[in-house]
């Protein structure tokens, strides 16, 4: 009992476990590689997501305690942060890291790869667009991280591009 119980104090500290090996898509698979963990990634970068609730109602029909479980496991992996609102104390906001806006090309190649592989419920013109300015959307979602911008990348269906891209489309 006492060595279960060591063993957890240590994961929640953020100890560091053996690694099944040292293959760095194996690394990043263990970091991330549950489908919960990207899908509240993709919906800090993309849909402007940043509470509890919003993740909930987010249409994936994830458990709250998985939920809970994957915030938890994001912020000790360094992928996310927990902010306390000052006004209300009950409420906490999450926002990417820098090693969490890190993964945002991996996203958009994953994004597009669905999209060409399977029947995706965005319209083909919209990945398109995208794929043809990947470069903008990624400058696009690091401005909004990096100013703060709570504002989704993607509203309804459409993604908000800017004027640049929409003129390059």
């Amino acid at each position: 009992m006492q060595v279960s119980l060591i063993a957890f104090l240590l994961v929640l500290r953020g100890a560091k476990r053996k690694r099944r090996s040292q293959c760095p898509v194996s690394i990043s698979l263990e970091i991330v590689g549950d489908r919960w963990s990207l899908l509240i990634v993709r919906d800090l970068m993309i849909r402007g997501f940043r509470t509890f609730k919003e993740f909930q109602q987010s249409g994936e029909g994830i458990a709250t305690n998985i939920l809970t479980d994957r915030l938890r496991k994001l912020a000790l992996r360094d992928i996310i942060t927990a902010e306390t609102d000052p006004a209300d104390r009950r409420r906490v906001s999450y926002r990417l890291t820098e090693k969490g806006i890190d993964l945002a090309p991996v996203l958009l190649e994953l994004l597009v790869w669905g999209a060409r592989h399977q029947n995706p419920a965005a319209p083909c013109g919209l990945i398109e667009t995208m794929e043809r300015n990947r470069e903008h959307v990624l400058k696009e979602v690091r401005r909004r991280w990096t100013e703060g911008d709570p504002n989704p990348l993607q509203v309804d269906g459409e993604w908000r591009l800017g004027r640049e891209a929409k003129e390059q489309s």
